[in-house]
């Protein structure tokens, strides 16, 4: 169950992040308001992870689905850059995550 809080932990960081970009400097209530909630959320599934979880597996996959997620919502949603390069890099935190998974023996 652990894994399964850290995952939807991770999809909630990519959700305030998002909020706060378009809370623009905490200055948009609704906006700001849900940044606040998934934050809040996001951290309690995280620590509920961290029971069963290696620190450095949970934090190290929550941060990574949080930073793809949000550039994955900056390419789709805000007309970031898509470049070869960038992708590539993308993967490789990609990649990361896999790894903490499949190395973390749980």
């Amino acid at each position: 169950m652990a894994w399964v809080w850290l995952t939807i932990a991770g999809l909630l960081e990519v959700v305030w992040a998002t909020a706060m970009k378009y809370s623009e400097g905490f200055t948009r209530l609704g906006w700001s308001a849900l940044t606040l909630v998934a934050m809040l959320a996001s951290f309690g599934l995280l620590a509920m992870a961290m029971k069963q979880l290696p620190l450095g597996t949970a934090y190290g996959v929550w941060t990574g689905i949080g930073a793809v997620g949000s550039v994955i919502v900056g390419i789709l949603f805000l007309g970031e850059p898509r470049d070869l390069l960038r992708l590539l890099f993308v993967a490789m935190i990609l990649g990361g995550i896999i790894g903490l998974k499949l190395t973390s023996g749980r």
